[in-house]
This record gives structure tokens, C-alpha cells and sequence, in this order.
């Protein structure tokens, strides 16, 4: 689940990645520019190295213990760690390396502090507590604004905003005994990243399309192609409520994606899309009653992965790579993701905007309380 992770008190506009200009400072400012993008940079190192080792060293030089937005936005940093490392527990892994990408877009100077907006590629990575387990990695981006103040010749966080998909509460990650793995013919496709349904000769929904659009078009996130960028054809949602139903919708229906014809109110024109190509509920209403999708299940993680005579590998075994999945929380869905593979043991791995996500872990983010919905795309 991402929630707004917010510490000031101040406005922010939201803008395309791709529309923001480069981050530069004058001449005379040069060394103030060269200081900054150092501290972001280990600030951003430090705190990938946190999500490996809870080491509150990594991270005390950053912030002010006697303002009390430093320590939020500290305590957020440490949450979010504990919230990793315990879905990892919870998922029978260990998390291998963590790594980040930041780039400052442009910041503002105003007396001894300084405005930031930066943009953040995670890179994460995993395996599975087993002999000759291969490291799995994906990756997250995040925006971030930022308020930095000078105290003792060093830059310090006074506040930060930034759009969180790692937020969540560690004690709601749903607790099984033994992970449920997926089909056994997901697993032997997963090697190659494909699954059942790819390379199909269907003349309607091109999986493999879909998918090669959903990993180029994944915007800041590591992994993502297209030098980081939506698709400049398509308006950028982040600002209005989110992205994820406008890229899924591109997935499936863009020509050089899935190639779904555009019909019953869902179209996208110059000026933006539909409201059932761009709103959540109305979107899966389409999908489901177009006849373009069908639900595989409706539930919980518990739910979903559990076996029963109807999905004797569990619901999710039922998923390949294509098919979309919708995310409900208190009856309305706030998410939709694009499946675009599995790991080497079947987990169903997501891209998404809003925030960028490639080859994420499906449920990474989420908690016991979502109801997930498995939306198989015909072919």
C-alpha cells in the first residue's frame, strides 16, 4: 500500500518526470551545487544501506534530533526498513543488496535553506532461504521533496514529502507458515521470465507486447527503459489522483503494447483518457463486463495463494503474464498493476506507476486487509 508520506507544511506541485528541467545552479552557486548533490547522494546511499542493516548510524548524521519534522521523516526511514525486512521474514527470503539512483531535479536556496526535488531508483534485491537460490532483483521510484538546512557547516533534513510504496504497518503483513509456491508450469517459465500464454499467436491481446511496454514505460524505477520516461504521448496522472489505471490501460490497449481495441467508453483521446481508462473501479467494471477480462479470484494474500479442489495450486497460479491485478481497500480499488513475470519460484512479480514499480513482488506494500483482484486478460 502507498500512502502521501508527509512532513511540512508547505505546497507541492505535482509535475511529469519528463517535464521537470534539469536540476543547475550559476556559476557562483557552483559550489553549493557540488556540496548538495553529494549529501543527497550518501543520503540516499545510506538509507538503501539501512533497508539491509538497521544500524541507526546510518542515518543520525542526517537529521536533527531537536526538530521534530527531522525525527518524523528519520522514524518514517526506520519503519519503512522494518516494514521490509519483516515482509521478507514473512515471504521465507532474505534481502541480498539495496542500492540507489538518486538525481537531484532542481532545488531553490532561500537563506540557510535549500528547496529539493529529487528523484529516487531503488534497486532491491532477494533470495529465497534455500541452497543455490539466485538473487531476484526489482526495483522502485520515488519523488521526493525535500527541505535541507544548514547547521555547523553540514546540511541537514529538516522536512521531506515523497509518495511511499514501502509504507506500511509490519505487524498487518499476513503471516503463513509455509509459503504456498505457484504452478509448477509458472515455475519452469519463470526461468526465462515468460509464463504460460506468451508467444501466443492471438490476434487480439499480444502478452508479449504488453509486457515489453509495461517494462519500458515503467518510468523512475530501476529497471525501466525508455531513459526513465513515461510515454510522452499519454498525460501524466501523478498530480490527479495517480497513474496506475492510465498505464495499465496503456499496457493493454496501446499499439505498441497490447493492442486491445478501444471500446465502450473506454478510449483515450489528445486531451487524456476516459474515465473508465483512467478511474480504478470504472476500469475493472470494463475489463470484467467488456468480456477483455475475467476475474480469477477476489480475496485476501490468504485467500488467493491458499489451495482448494477449483485452484489446486491457489488462485494466483491461475495469473499469467499479461493479466492485471486490482488492489481494493474499504470496497474501492486503489490500485491496478500489470503482471510481467515470475520469479525462479513462481511469485508473481508487477509494474505499476504511482508510484513506479518493475518486477516488484505483487503483495510488497500491501497488507493483510487488501482484497486483491486476479484479472485474466483473454486472449
Amino acid at each position: 500500500m502507498y500512502r502521501w508520506f508527509v512532513i511540512p507544511i508547505f505546497v507541492i506541485v505535482c509535475v511529469a518526470v519528463s517535464s521537470i528541467p534539469q536540476y543547475a545552479f550559476s556559476a557562483e552557486q557552483q559550489t553549493v551545487d557540488n556540496e548538495l548533490t553529494t549529501f543527497i547522494q550518501q543520503l540516499f546511499a545510506n538509507r538503501a544501506k539501512y533497508l539491509l542493516r538497521q544500524e541507526d548510524g546510518l542515518l543520525r548524521d542526517f537529521y536533527m534530533p531537536e526538530r521534530a519534522s527531522s525525527m518524523r521523516a528519520m522514524k518514517h526511514e526506520q519503519m519503512r526498513a522494518q516494514y521490509v525486512q519483516m515482509w521478507v521474514k514473512h515471504r521465507q527470503l532474505q534481502l541480498a543488496d539495496a542500492a540507489s539512483s538518486p538525481r537531484v531535479i532542481r532545488a531553490k536556496k532561500r537563506n540557510d535553506q535549500v528547496f529539493v526535488s529529487a528523484v529516487d531508483s531503488l534497486r532491491l534485491g532477494y533470495t529465497y532461504n534455500q541452497p543455490s537460490s539466485q538473487v531476484e532483483h526489482f526495483g522502485i521510484g520515488t519523488r521526493h521533496a525535500l527541505t535541507l538546512i544548514r547547521k555547523n557547516g553540514s546540511w541537514k533534513v529538516l522536512r521531506e514529502w515523497y509518495l511511499d510504496p514501502l509504507e506500511e504497518n509490519p505487524d498487518l503483513i499476513p503471516k503463513l507458515t509455509e509459503l504456498p509456491r505457484n504452478s509448477a508450469s509458472n515455475r519452469v517459465n519463470a526461468k526465462t521470465n515468460q509464463a504460460s500464454g506468451l508467444h501466443s499467436t492471438s490476434t487480439r491481446y499480444n502478452r508479449d507486447k504488453a509486457i515489453d511496454y509495461a517494462n519500458k514505460y515503467a518510468g523512475i524505477a530501476w529497471g525501466a527503459g525508455n531513459n526513465h520516461r513515461y510515454n510522452p504521448r499519454y498525460r501524466d496522472y501523478t498530480g490527479q489522483g495517480g497513474d496506475c489505471t492510465n498505464f495499465a490501460s496503456q499496457c493493454i490497449g496501446d499499439q505498441e503494447g497490447g493492442g486491445l481495441r478501444m471500446k465502450g467508453g473506454w478510449h483515450h483521446y489528445r486531451s487524456g483518457g476516459s474515465k473508465a481508462w483512467v478511474q480504478t473501479d470504472a476500469f475493472k467494471n470494463f475489463l470484467i463486463y467488456s468480456g477483455y477480462g475475467k476475474v480469477i479470484k477476489k480475496g485476501t494474500y490468504t485467500t488467493i495463494v491458499q489451495t482448494s479442489n477449483q485452484h489446486p495450486n491457489g488462485a494466483w497460479a491461475g495469473l499469467k503474464a499479461g493479466d492485471l491485478i486490482g488492489y481494493e481497500l474499504n470496497g474501492d480499488i486503489d490500485h491496478f498493476s500489470i503482471v510481467v513475470g515470475f520469479d525462479a519460484q513462481g511469485y508473481p512479480l508487477v509494474n505499476s506507476h504511482t508510484a513506479d514499480r518493475y518486477r516488484v513482488p505483487f503483495d510488497l506494500g500491501w497488507d493483510k486487509y487488501t482484497m486483491y483482484w486476479l484479472i485474466h486478460i483473454r486472449d
